[in-house]
């Protein structure tokens, strides 16, 4: 399969699989979080495939490498926040080792697409 569109991405389509899966799993958090630690997990889970998207509309290679390592910067951030979740018990064992599965497996899908493209 040809790349058409960032759309293309497996890196952007798990980004969005993030996306839904945080979104979904934010219910169990004290209702004086919707604009704290809830707000920020959400911020940072929409940036990874954002940058990712934005990124591809760029100009240049560099440009887009230098996206998709913001991309993998708010990925970090995200996993430290849902960590921090976790240690506050705002998210069950399961729920914190699915999201952290999901990105992990971003991570590394990342890490590989930006040294690729660094060639």
């Amino acid at each position: 399969m040809s790349v058409q569109t960032y759309k293309d991405l497996l890196i952007w389509q798990k980004g969005i699989a993030i996306v839904k899966l945080v979104y979904n799993n934010l219910e169990g958090f004290p209702k004086d979080e919707i604009f704290g630690l809830q707000n920020q997990i959400k911020r940072a889970s929409v940036s990874i495939p954002s940058n990712i998207a934005e990124g591809w509309g760029r100009d240049s290679t560099q440009s887009y490498i230098q996206f998709l390592r913001i991309s993998r910067g708010s990925l970090f951030e995200l996993e430290t926040q849902i960590i921090i979740a976790k240690e506050l018990n705002f998210i069950s064992d399961s729920r914190f080792n699915e999201i952290i599965e999901l990105i992990t497996e971003e991570s590394k899908m990342l890490n590989a697409f930006i040294k690729s493209l660094s060639k």
